[in-house]
């Protein structure tokens, strides 16, 4: 049926042909259960194992590599010299990915793990009448079919959503924070609510599936539907994945056009004596070149660091309470741009807590003057200080006894009241056990201690409760008044135990109302009780109230309870001499109101979820990074406003109109103006869960990285539409299971956390992009320059893995324990369309370093062959050819000897030197520890087909390393100043730029005349003579030989 809280409890009665004293019969359940299906969501199976592994064999790259590995393998089994070494490449291609795999699996289902350890069950039973049981039977929760007749009492968790028919208390009272953010319980009614466009929060006469009874009882009929939504929505790929997808793709097509065009190049050599003059042979052996060379170009260690650096970063983000469900959501958070939050639980603490107080003091022009209190505290924990409101700068702490009111106020909010605290051992915090409003009322007497009870060496479990219990041992409770929406009050009738004699039977007082009804505060929760009050209490005496006090009263009130404060207002009176119970009927509540007369006026006291400490700054930080933070709650707008200026959403005085919308005025707008509002909104108030879903398309519709944040079952389907779902780890096991991140402290900050951590990941994984393809341009270069000018190869495949994984793939992964750069939540939100490699990233690593360290050794190292052009594009004739190859061993042209080549992307040594980040130090010793293990180790390198460098080869390749740092500090000056931002003309940047220049000027001096011949060195004869004994002082320490000529290595 559709709208039930708009139909009489009569017509829905009719509608499911049912009687609510027996309930439905076996026949009507089944034909229900046929039409609507079982009461339950449909929950994600958890993925097998095969699925798992599957799942990382999804990636372009990862297959590229398999692709490799497959053609590697089937060229080596034709190989007909050097056989193991020939399976050397396919076993490690292989083995890579299956340690990359591996890595992957172990990192999801760790997660998994984790947030099965975080969720809580489901309301697995209900109390349901049916024809074929006697009386209320419990039975599965998943069994209750719509027209079913529940029962439901405190403490019992809703099994679904019901329309309430009968109240069988005074009031039933109902947590339904986790649906709608509302911080206190909401009063439940049967009355039917005739707005067919009514929000979940004006339903007041239907229970939603997973709220909770906090106080009551009631018999209601199921009305809920199996709901689809979450089913149907489509997961997006992440960033990450769409850009390491579109890399793939690149890749492909580069290796694709140069293999083809290497391999098309040599067919005029097919058919060189080298190869034995078979075409086929001279085929099949540029084809391998082909192989190395899509080798040489494919990062093979990318897929696994880019998985270990994802995998770290899911343990750095655990540590601070956030468990992360898929690897590639991590790096998502990188480029988060708007966040949505809830405000209860997430920003606030969903822990009520009077903030402000005040009762009466000495008269001042015939009326008492107000005397007014702040309470510190924003938890359940019972620990926290009054103070006098003009002194709580100066952090004077006042003692609760010495104020004779303030005893009476603290023995009326422990009387009135059913709820209590109870310390969790486990979490190791205190948790209500009740009513929010009432249980902010016993920690307010914790914190009062107004009998100065001894505390010392109480458990925290005593803490929770000592002072209430002192108080309580003075009175007894005969009988409650039970709060009403009527009256809006609750009452208990006391007497005086044999412990405090001196006074007769009192009735306390208490007083609530709704915060939204704050403008009619004049009738609200002070006139409700006001209108009833004759005397205000001051010290041990009474004052009768007058209009003048009334008013006075009146404003102090609606200061607390609008504006910045909002506070929900309690008023707290006693009755000195009620009816006696004999003249009671209290079967009827209707005659209560009648009893609660000639009240006393003790104080007043307000209350708020108080933000978390934390938020305020964490909302700054985001502002910062240039990233916009939206509260959406189910909470009224009056509210939601006043904690958005607590916790600097806004600012104090700043004009919320066009900023802050109702659930109800946005969908008044049109498409085109929800579309706008989605641009500016900070708040949306009163909304339900479908608005969420709504918010999170108009956003995306923006080009916005949405994070969505819910912990409600009709949460699930915005937390699967947003970019990144975040569940609270106190949420619903559905809303757990459609999330990418689960919050298990439930702390706003935590998202900013993960925002931070997101970007460092892909700060990191940029920097080890950047350490690998600067690699591998260099082999492709080398490898496509010599295939293509028909020079032998230079680096054969099993080399080229070597290089790529060992010598580069440890370090690159260290790269992922780097630390955040310095400014990492100082930038905007990447763009989710910024390209994996950039043009700037691209422009410093051409290879031009590997291509000249190749031409140095060929044509100019003394012990190398001294090779002219002809020798290096003709070396296929050595053999025939001997009289153009004097003294050139032909050996040398298939001796493939190995060519040599930051912490931060951007940030200068000088800031964050490499030791930050200690695992890099010693990921570079491993790497040169294995690759000199491999030169002279005899058997490896037969392997790996290398030969010893000597100690010149070594100076070469040091002299030739030695300008990157030189180079690379210069560019990250580059992109820091003119790529990223603007450079400054200060003190500082000249400063840097001298040492720049400095370092550029100290590097030709000492190692550009290696290249150049001694003669040229020759001082001339106009140098002035101090300038030339400088000079020549110079060169006897640094002078280095020139390369020895071609003649005089021939002699």
């Amino acid at each position: 049926m559709e709208n039930p809280h708009a139909r009489t409890c009569e017509e829905l009665l009719r509608f499911y042909s049912v009687n609510p004293e027996i309930g439905l019969s076996d026949e009507q359940v089944e034909k229900s259960r046929e039409k609507y299906g079982w009461n339950e969501l449909p929950a994600e199976e958890g993925k097998q194992l095969w699925q798992l592994i599957l799942e990382q064999f999804d990636d372009l790259l990862v297959k590229i590599l398999l692709l490799a590995a497959i053609v590697s393998f089937v060229l080596a089994l034709f190989e007909h010299d050097d056989q193991i070494t020939a399976f050397v490449e396919p076993f490690v291609i292989l083995l890579i990915l299956i340690a990359n795999a591996a890595v992957g699996v172990w990192q999801e289902r760790n997660a998994e793990s984790a947030i099965e350890a975080l969720k809580e069950y489901e309301p697995e039973m209900a109390k349901v009448l049916r024809q074929s049981k006697v009386g209320v039977a419990m039975i599965k929760a998943k069994e209750l079919v719509p027209g079913d007749i529940v029962e439901v009492s405190v403490g019992d968790k809703i099994p679904s959503d019901m329309r309430i028919i009968k109240i069988y208390s005074t009031t039933l009272r109902i947590d339904q924070s986790i649906l709608t953010g509302e911080s206190v319980s909401v009063i439940k009614h049967v009355d039917v609510i005739p707005d067919m466009k009514a929000v979940n929060q004006d339903k007041k006469n239907i229970l939603f599936s997973g709220t909770n009874v906090a106080s009551g009882r009631a018999r209601c009929i199921v009305v809920g539907k199996i709901r689809t939504e979450m089913v149907q929505t489509e997961t997006e790929r992440t960033p990450l994945q769409q850009k390491l997808d579109e890399f793939g793709e690149q890749l492909s097509k580069v290796i694709s056009i140069i293999c083809v065009a290497v391999w098309a190049i040599n067919i005029g050599h097919f058919s060189d004596p080298a190869h034995g003059g078979s075409w086929i042979r001279g085929a099949i052996y540029y084809f391998k070149i082909a192989v190395a060379l899509a080798v040489a170009a494919i990062p093979e260690g990318l897929p696994a660091v880019i998985t270990t650096c994802l995998a770290l970063g899911t343990r750095r983000m655990a540590k601070k309470n956030a468990i992360v469900r898929s690897l590639p959501s991590v790096e998502t958070l990188g480029c988060t741009s708007v966040i949505c939050s809830d405000k209860t639980g997430t920003l606030t603490t969903n822990q009520m807590s009077v903030n402000k107080m005040f009762i009466f003091g000495n008269q001042s022009n015939d009326d008492p003057s107000f005397v007014e209190f702040d309470i510190t505290g924003s938890t359940y924990e019972p620990a926290g200080q009054i103070h006098l409101f003009s002194s709580l700068l100066d952090g004077k702490a006042v003692r609760s006894s010495d104020y004779e009111s303030l005893v009476e106020l603290a023995t009326i909010g422990a009387m009135c009241n059913d709820s209590s605290v109870d310390y969790n051992e486990t979490k190791r915090i205190y948790e209500k056990v009740g009513e929010a409003t009432e249980t902010a009322l016993t920690v307010l007497v914790e914190k009062m201690n107004v009998y100065n009870t001894e505390k010392f060496g109480m458990s925290p479990k005593e803490l929770g409760c000592a002072s209430n219990r002192v108080l309580q041992s003075l009175w007894k409770k005969e009988f409650t008044l039970e709060f009403s929406r009527s009256r809006k009050s609750m009452s208990v009738y006391c007497t005086p135990t044999k412990n405090k004699t001196e006074v007769g039977a009192k009735m306390f007082v208490k007083v609530s109302e709704k915060i939204e009804d704050c403008v009619k505060i004049k009738k609200g929760a002070p006139e409700g009780v006001l209108s009833r009050c004759t005397h205000v209490r001051v010290g041990s005496t009474k004052i009768p109230l007058n209009p003048r006090l009334i008013k006075k009263i009146t404003d102090k009130i609606q200061q607390y309870s609008t504006g910045r404060d909002t506070l929900r207002c309690l008023a707290l009176g006693t009755i000195d001499e009620p009816f006696s119970p004999g003249l009671m009927q209290l079967e009827d509540s209707n005659k209560f109101v009648q009893y609660e007369t000639d009240i006393t006026l003790v104080g007043v006291v307000g209350m708020l979820d108080p933000p978390r400490m934390e938020v305020r700054q964490s909302i700054e930080d985001c502002r910062r990074a240039g990233i916009r933070v939206i509260m959406i709650t189910g909470d009224n707008k009056n509210t939601a406003e006043a904690i958005g200026r607590r916790i600097g959403l806004f600012s104090e005085h700043e004009d919320t109109k066009g900023l802050s919308f109702t659930g109800r005025e946005f969908d008044d707008l049109s498409p085109e103006q929800q579309s706008a509002a989605c641009r500016r909104a900070r708040l949306f108030a009163r909304v339900e869960p479908a608005h969420k879903s709504k918010i999170v398309e108009y956003l995306q519709s923006h080009g916005e990285i949405t994070a969505m944040t819910g912990d409600g079952v009709n949460d699930a389907p915005a937390l699967k539409k947003a970019e990144i779902g975040i569940a609270m780890g106190s949420g619903t096991a559905v809303a757990k299971s459609a999330s990418e991140m689960v919050l298990a402290d439930d702390n706003f900050s935590t998202i900013v956390c993960a925002v931070e951590e997101g970007r460092a990941i892909y700060s990191n994984m940029k920097q080890f992009i950047r350490y690998l393809i600067s690699s591998n341009i260099g082999e492709v270069v080398s490898i496509f320059l010599t295939a293509a000018m028909g020079i032998p190869e230079v680096l054969i495949p099993v080399q080229l893995l070597w290089v790529n994984l060992v010598t580069d793939g440890l370090p690159a992964t260290a790269l992922g324990f780097n630390p955040p750069d310095l400014d990492i939540m100082d930038r905007v939100p990447r763009s989710p369309n910024e390209s994996l490699i950039s043009k700037w990233l691209f422009f410093p690593y051409v290879g031009a370093a590997t291509v000249g360290s190749a031409v140095w050794w060929y044509m100019f190292y003394e012990d190398g062959p001294q090779l002219n052009y002809y020798h290096i594009t003709h070396w296929m004739r050595c053999e025939i050819e001997p009289e153009n190859f004097n003294d050139i061993d032909c050996h040398v042209f298939e001796d493939p000897h190995p060519n040599a080549m930051a912490l931060s992307e951007n940030q200068s040594l000088l800031v964050m030197p490499p030791w930050w980040n200690i695992w890099l130090v010693a990921a570079i010793a491993l790497s040169m520890t294995l690759h000199f293990v491999i030169l002279y180790v005899n058997i490896l390198n037969t392997i790996f087909q290398i030969a010893p460098l000597c100690w010149a080869e070594w100076m070469a390749v040091f002299k030739i390393s030695f300008p990157v740092i030189i180079i690379d500090e210069t560019l990250k000056f580059v992109a820091r100043n003119w790529i990223e931002g603007k450079a400054g003309r200060d003190l500082r940047f000249m400063l840097k730029c001298s040492v720049i220049v400095f370092g550029w000027v100290v590097f030709l001096l000492t190692t550009v005349q290696w290249f150049i011949p001694n003669e040229i060195w020759n001082v001339p004869v106009y140098m002035p003579d101090l300038v030339q004994d400088a000079w020549e002082r110079y060169r006897q320490l640094t002078v280095i030989p020139g390369p020895i000529s071609m003649e005089k290595k021939r002699q």
